[in-house]
C-alpha cells in the first residue's frame, strides 16, 4: 500500500532499526511505548486489519507469534511474563491500518476494567 507507514517501513522508505526480520515479518521498538519493552512485529503482507485475514494467512499469524515469543525470549521477559495484544479497527484502538502485534513487557502489566464505560442497553 502506497500510503501505508508500515509498508514504507519494510522497504526501507522509512529507516528503521529491526530487531528482527524474516520472509514474513519485522519487529521495531514502538516509538510511543506503553511498558518499558513495547515490540511491533508487523506482517510484511499488507493486510489492514485482523477481521481481514483468511485462510492462506494462517502460517503468517503463527510466524507473528513465534517471532513474538523469541524476541520475548532474547529480552529476558519469559520468566516474568509479557502480553501480546493485537489491536482491531477503530474501537480496538488500531491507528494503522497494517495488522501488527505489540509485544510488552518489563514490568507488571495491569487493565484498569474499571475505567471503561458502562455499557448501555
Amino acid at each position: 500500500m502506497k500510503n501505508c507507514i508500515f509498508c514504507k517501513i519494510i522497504v526501507g522508505e522509512i529507516k528503521t532499526d529491526f530487531i528482527y526480520q524474516d520472509e514474513q515479518v519485522v519487529a521495531f521498538k514502538d516509538l510511543h511505548p506503553i511498558a518499558p519493552i513495547h515490540i511491533l512485529i508487523i506482517s510484511k503482507k499488507h493486510i489492514s486489519f485482523i477481521s481481514d485475514i483468511v485462510e492462506k494467512d494462517k502460517d503468517l499469524m503463527g510466524q507473528m507469534i513465534l517471532v513474538a515469543k523469541k524476541i520475548a525470549d532474547d529480552f529476558d521477559l519469559s520468566t516474568n511474563g509479557y502480553k501480546l495484544l493485537f489491536r482491531v479497527k477503530k474501537y480496538g484502538g488500531q491507528e494503522i491500518d497494517h495488522i501488527h502485534l505489540h509485544l510488552i513487557g518489563g514490568a507488571p502489566l495491569y487493565e484498569d476494567i474499571h475505567a471503561l464505560p458502562e455499557k448501555k442497553l
